[in-house]
Parts: structure tokens; C-alpha cells; sequence
């Protein structure tokens, strides 16, 4: 019988160890540099990412201070909870790690305890409900590649986008409808703030035929694989049929620089949605399984300021799944379903 465990590998975006400007500067460097961020030849990349840093690292550092805990940064405490919440319902026959494509631990620390733990299979698990190549492609590739510097390599799988899978939507309906319930003051309106990307990325994906104009609602979703944008629709569609007598818009945060990211973005459709005599907003973030510096600062702090600014009475950031049961025990049950059809059982 072979007792060697089963490793899971899973990956996020990661975060700076600390909120000194300098360890901030040196984590944006690694993140912009990346080819599938910022997508240009190294040569124009370079200087660039020099200049967006010199004035960006101490306006996010001080972003980050507002978030930051006692346990250190939001997003690395939720993963390790996860991890400890996963590796206590999969059991020993399971090696549970975290990978960060930047900053620590980075994948290739998560795939080394892996290997000390001489894995027989290793499952690789985004932690993107909806597939991008700036989130769900770079730390693919960077597992991948760092895979296969190894001399012995197990059977590695990847775990395909949940932007639609039952479990997810279903332990992300609950959140919502959890802390609507909750509320002293019920939400006019529940708006699905997802991250943005870059159009241009939809285009090199190929991602939806025939091309949609890219600001009124994807329709369901077919066949469109990789189109980001589509998949965020789908998601919020699913969501929403399981929230009664709140109505719900879409939107995309976190735009960087003056390219034209996906729309309509979450700063500007508050202004359309005070017009419409909205006074109290809730926001949720189905793209982030663990509250960041997005939801956090982006959305709970400065979305909230600009909302009241233009008049707005309240505005609710709905917690993200984080390390909540109900989503252990869906994603536990995503990875029995990922290594049962890896061994060729019936999933």
C-alpha cells in the first residue's frame, strides 16, 4: 500500500511580508514585472515598472497599513487557514500547502515541502474561481515550470476554473445571504465588484466569438473557456438565483494605468447608482476567495468613502469565503472529485 500523500498545491497572488515601503517596492517589482501583467516586451517593461513603483510603493504602503492585523497581512492569514482547515478534513493521505506567484511563501517553497513529503500525485488548485492569464495562467505557469526542474516528477494535475461549480456558488450565496440578514438596514442593491483586466487580454485570449461589445451583460455561458469577463457574468448570474428580493449589478475594480480594463468599472457605476436614488449598498467580490487589499482597502475603505461623498447612506463589504467551513468542505469535496478522476474512478 503506498502511503505516500496525495500534495495539494494551492496558488494565489500573494502579498508583502511586511508594510515597510521598501518590502512594498520590492513585491510590486515582482508583481508588474511579471510578462502576463503587464504584457510587453522586458525591454519596455523594465523602466516602466521602474517608474510605476517609484511613485505607487508608498501610496499602496500605506494602503496596506490600514489593513494590515496583529496576524500580519489579511490575505496570508486566511490562506494559512485554509490550509489548516483543508488539512484537517482531507486527513493524512493529503500534504496541504499555500504558493504565492509573489512574495511568500512562494510556490517554489510550497512545492519543496511537497516533495520532502515524497508526494505520490500533486494537485494544483488556483484559488481563481474565474480563469485569467494575468492570475490563473501566471501561477499555473510558475508551477508548472518549477515542476519540471524537478528530477522526479509525480502525476501533476490542474484544477479547472469554479467560476460556476454548485459548492462555490452555493457556500458564496450563503456568505451573502448570511450577512444580509445580518444588516440593521436592508440593501437597495447588491453590487458583484470582480478585478479588472485589461480588454486587450480578452482579445489575445480569443476568448468570446463572436466579440461582444464589452459593456452590456454576457449572456450565459456556452462555450466562451477563457473569457474572463464572460465567466464573472455566469457567476453573479448563478449567485443571484440564490438571493431573493435584492437586485444586483456587475461591475470590475482595480484599474491600473489608462488602458480600457473591463466594464463598467465599480468606481464610476456608484455615481449611476446614487442617480438612481440608491441609498444602501452591499458589495461583494466573488473573484477573491480570501479579503486582500481589494476588498479590504479598495472596497471596504475607499469605495465606502466615495459612496458617502456622493450622498450614498451606507455601503456593507460583504466578507469574502476566506477559511469558512461551508467552502472547506466544497473545495475538500472539488479535490476528492480532481484525484478520484485522476485515478481514473468515476468522479
Amino acid at each position: 500500500m503506498n502511503t505516500s500523500p496525495i500534495g495539494i498545491l494551492l496558488l494565489n497572488t500573494g502579498t508583502p511580508d511586511n508594510t515597510h515601503i521598501s518590502t512594498v517596492r520590492r513585491y510590486l517589482r515582482q508583481f508588474l514585472f511579471d510578462p502576463r501583467i503587464i504584457d510587453l516586451p522586458a525591454w519596455l517593461r523594465w523602466p516602466l515598472v521602474q517608474l510605476i513603483t517609484l511613485f505607487r510603493a508608498k501610496r499602496s504602503a500605506q494602503a496596506y497599513k490600514q489593513i494590515w492585523t496583529q496576524a500580519g497581512s489579511p490575505l496570508a492569514y486566511h490562506s494559512q487557514q485554509l490550509v489548516s482547515g483543508l488539512s484537517s478534513e482531507l486527513g493524512q493521505d493529503y500534504k496541504v500547502v499555500i504558493g504565492m506567484r509573489y512574495g511568500n511563501p512562494s510556490i517554489a517553497s510550497a512545492i519543496e515541502t511537497l516533495q520532502a513529503a515524497n508526494c505520490r500525485q500533486i494537485i494544483v488548485l488556483p484559488l481563481f474561481p474565474q480563469y485569467s492569464s494575468a492570475a490563473s495562467g501566471s501561477v499555473i505557469e510558475e508551477a508548472l515550470t518549477r515542476l519540471a526542474k524537478r528530477w522526479n516528477i509525480p502525476p501533476v494535475s490542474v484544477c479547472e476554473p469554479f467560476f460556476d461549480h454548485p459548492l462555490f456558488i452555493n457556500a458564496f450565496s450563503n456568505k451573502i445571504n448570511k450577512a444580509l440578514k445580518a444588516q440593521s438596514t436592508q440593501a437597495e442593491l447588491l453590487l458583484f465588484s470582480y478585478h479588472g483586466i485589461p480588454e486587450r487580454h480578452l482579445d489575445k485570449a480569443q476568448s468570446c466569438q463572436p466579440r461582444c461589445d464589452r459593456q452590456s451583460p454576457c449572456p450565459k455561458q456556452t462555450r466562451n473557456h477563457f473569457c474572463y469577463r464572460s465567466q464573472c457574468y455566469e457567476t453573479s448570474r448563478k449567485i443571484a438565483e440564490n438571493i431573493s428580493n435584492v437586485p444586483h449589478e456587475i461591475s470590475f475594480q482595480s484599474r491600473l494605468g489608462r488602458l480600457v480594463w473591463t466594464r463598467p468599472y465599480t468606481e464610476q457605476i456608484l455615481n449611476t447608482l446614487r442617480e438612481r436614488g440608491i441609498q444602501h449598498l452591499a458589495v461583494a467580490c466573488p473573484s477573491f476567495i480570501a479579503d486582500c487589499l481589494e476588498t479590504l482597502e479598495e472596497i471596504g475603505i475607499r469605495l465606502k468613502a466615495q459612496w458617502q461623498a456622493l450622498g450614498g447612506e451606507t455601503l456593507t463589504l460583504i466578507p469574502t469565503l476566506n477559511s469558512d467551513p461551508e467552502w472547506v468542505s466544497a473545495l475538500t469535496n472539488i479535490i476528492h472529485s480532481k484525484t478520484e478522476h485522476a485515478n481514473g474512478r468515476k468522479a
